[in-house]
């Protein structure tokens, strides 16, 4: 009986004492002696945390046996830094970049006021774009809507929206925004690459382009500049809407799957890219909404019905007009009969 008491007790003894020999429970950086130390000691001092900050460039990590090695990170400058840049200047950025927008466009309403057609709508028509163009537009267009509306709201929602709406009912609303943002990314996604394929051959810049900013496309001024199916500025806000837009989704997709493709600092790089592409192109498509709806009458009809007056298109693209006019011809009539109704 005693044989088997006396292991026992020798066990709980050794499991008792073990603590106190462990060298984990020596100081944190210190020599590891075997004498026994306080738990306390266990844990960094300030002092310790500020050499290994000034050791590392600032960066304050612990150990972790997880395979994450990312959890490890306790402070960094870079996350400083980024904060920084999420909280004052993408505010800032953001702010003048679209009340900057807005400003302009009410300074020119005021001033010029809606776009007229000159010369009185004809009451003909012509084709501007087809079902599939404007599919592909509206699809394009629709998504960012959503996205703008829900990527302001990260931004600029807590000063805003929170006060007015109580925090239950503001998380609620961003927890769906963030799911719409995340999802309606595809369809964005997918409507840049089809508008780059089908419209990128009337999109390269030429020296019509550069005459018609000179004239102030119109909008300033008087007289219309020669243009074909697309201005000076229509062409603008197709390259911003493709590149930007590639950038805005590459770098969104980054932040939808993290550490895939890069580790934290890429991340808060992609986010920087993100934010500030996202609020300079939300502040462009303001002033295209704007041109394509109350500025400009009869505008929206190429995008509304794909139809246009006959009259809106001599003045905007005249150009354009009498190529579809020779294309009409040729139809009707060949090469041969084209070449002569053009010469008389």
């Amino acid at each position: 009986m005693i044989a088997r008491i006396l292991p026992a007790l020798a066990l709980a003894l050794g499991l008792a004492v073990a603590p106190f020999a462990s060298p984990a429970f020596a100081q944190v950086g210190g020599p590891v002696t075997g004498t026994p130390t306080s738990p306390v000691a266990a844990t960094a001092t300030a002092d310790e945390l500020e050499l290994q900050k000034a050791l590392t460039g600032g960066r304050i990590a612990g150990r972790v046996s997880i395979p994450d090695g990312q959890s490890a990170s306790l402070v960094q400058p870079a996350g400083r830094d980024w904060r920084a840049f999420h909280n004052v200047t993408l505010t800032w950025v953001g702010g003048i970049a679209v009340l900057g927008m807005l400003g302009i466009i009410v300074l020119f309403y005021m001033s010029k006021g809606r776009i007229p057609v000159e010369a009185g709508r004809a009451g003909r028509t012509i084709q501007r774009f087809n079902a599939i163009e404007r599919g592909a537009h509206w699809m394009t267009a629709g998504s960012f809507v959503v996205l703008a509306l829900t990527g302001l709201n990260l931004t600029f929602g807590r000063w805003l929206i929170l006060p007015l709406l109580g925090p239950e009912t503001f998380a609620t609303m961003t927890l769906w925004g963030k799911y719409a943002h995340n999802y309606l990314s595809f369809p964005f996604t997918l409507g840049i690459v089809l508008l780059f394929l089908m419209w990128v051959k009337d999109n390269i810049p030429n020296k019509l382009d550069v005459a018609w900013f000179k004239a102030g496309g119109g909008l300033v001024g008087h007289g219309h500049p020669d243009a074909a199916r697309f201005n000076g500025g229509q062409k603008m806000v197709f390259w911003i809407t493709v590149i930007g837009g590639t950038l805005v989704a590459v770098s969104g997709y980054v932040l939808i799957f993290p550490f895939f493709v890069t580790d934290i600092a890429g991340m808060q790089l992609a986010h920087i890219v993100h934010g500030v592409i996202s609020v300079l192109m939300i502040a462009a498509m303001i002033g295209h909404i704007y041109i394509g709806s109350v500025g400009m009458e009869g505008a929206f009809d190429a995008m509304g019905s794909g139809q246009v007056d006959v009259n809106w298109a001599k003045q905007h693209h005249g150009l354009w007009v009498e190529d579809e006019m020779k294309k009409a011809r040729e139809t009707i009539s060949g090469p041969a009969g084209a070449k002569a109704a053009g010469a008389d």
